[in-house]
């Protein structure tokens, strides 16, 4: 039996699919086109759609655990709620889901509503999972290099409540460590939620100030206009994902984005060793920029 890995090509699906085939488990990579990424050797593509039910139920057909990550989209609960019901119709006892931090408590934001739904979900129906809720990514940063260095400009609305940043290669292996946990284990093992955050609380101000050394050039920080921000964002992308972006910054900006005392501590236990700093994140950014 195998672990099955959807979200296979983005960020995060792809450094656990490395990082479980380097640990020798046997793992699918879901995709909707064969080739579209390498994957290590010994990792085996399986072409299927999270909305499409024959294809999802043959993915999940030989699967004994399951890693599921869902992108961002209007359809995102459909996506999840339609995986996780034929994981439990194929017998699959052992699951890692992606959610977010404060899923809860950010009532307004579309894909934080989404998320928490996914969780009741899996805690009404008893299903046995752990539930990962991670705070803002630092990869999330490289979005913006170039206004950093063209403009001397941080632009992310995140004000002054506090953001506990978390690397996303940090992410990867508390999601690897847990899959390979509940993989390995002879019965099905109780839910547990974890909330994954970096060891700093970062401000606006505090972020720019990081940048600020390590591009050895003055940065300042932007603001809080989240209507700014929802404009910018529409300029690249969909309006619907914009506002939502917004909405998410406007609720950084109220609750900011901590986890509870010692949480710090357990990661890095899992871990054995310390988590990633956003110093190191961005001075290893600036380097490689």
């Amino acid at each position: 039996m195998s672990i099955l890995i959807t979200g296979a090509t983005g960020t995060i699906g792809s450094l656990i699919t490395a990082r479980l085939a380097e640990a020798g488990a046997e793992v699918k990579a879901l995709v909707r086109q064969a080739g579209k990424r390498d994957f290590p050797a010994g990792v085996t593509e399986v072409i299927a759609d999270l909305t499409d039910v024959p294809s999802m139920r043959a993915a999940l057909s030989s699967v004994r655990t399951l890693f599921l990550l869902n992108a961002v989209t209007p359809d995102e609960v459909t996506q999840a709620l339609i995986t996780l019901n034929l994981a439990r119709e194929a017998g699959i006892e052992r699951i890692v889901y992606l959610s977010v931090i404060h899923a809860d408590k950010f009532t307004n934001v579309p894909h934080f509503t989404g998320k928490h739904t996914v969780e009741r979900m899996i805690e009404s129906h008893g299903v046995p999972a752990t539930i990962l809720r991670p705070a803002y990514f630092m990869q999330n940063e490289l979005m913006v290099q170039q206004t950093l260095r063209d403009y001397g400009v941080y632009p992310m609305p995140i004000g002054s409540k506090g953001v506990s940043m978390i690397d996303a290669r940090d992410i990867a292996d508390v999601a690897v460590a847990e899959l390979l946990r509940r993989d390995r284990a002879p019965t099905a093992l109780d839910r547990v939620t974890l909330e994954l955050v970096g060891p700093q609380a970062l401000t606006g101000a505090a972020v720019a100030q990081a940048w600020s050394l390590a591009l050895s050039r003055e940065v300042a920080y932007g603001g809080d206009d989240v209507a700014a921000f929802e404009g910018q964002m529409a300029s690249f992308g969909p309006s619907w994902l914009a506002y939502d972006m917004r909405l998410m910054m406007a609720g950084i900006q109220a609750f900011g984005m901590q986890a509870e005392d010692g949480t710090v501590e357990r990661l890095q236990a899992i871990l054995g060793r310390p988590l990633r700093t956003y110093d190191d994140f961005v001075r290893e950014a600036a380097g490689q920029a």
